[in-house]
């Protein structure tokens, strides 16, 4: 299957910069839209289990852009090691997949 469409997932700590991330990305044409929600994790780190209140972006773009996409993240993300992954949309109307596509372009 070859993948054309993503959505990619980035958690951020705080509300201000998860939606600087998604407007910036945005505007630079990187992602058609980005989403903003408030989430709860819990993950490993240095050693311990950490628990804290997250926001995370989902980024709707072209696979072929996630790697602007991933350094523009990292441009904007104050954590050491931000979440930046890609989960493929395998299937989506004609309509969205093009407006994606319209949106990406340029």
């Amino acid at each position: 299957m070859s993948v054309e469409h993503v959505v990619v997932k980035v958690t951020t700590g705080s509300r201000q910069e998860a939606e600087t991330i998604a407007q910036t990305l945005v505007e630079k044409r990187l992602a058609a839209s980005g989403q903003v929600a408030a989430l709860r994790t819990w993950y490993r780190w240095q050693g311990g289990v950490e628990e804290s209140e997250e926001w995370q972006v989902s980024l709707f773009t072209r696979h072929d852009r996630f790697d602007a996409v991933a350094k523009a993240v990292r441009e904007l993300h104050a954590y050491e090691l931000p979440q930046v992954v890609a989960v493929p949309l395998v299937a989506g109307t004609e309509e969205f997949l093009r407006w994606i596509d319209e949106c990406c372009e340029g």
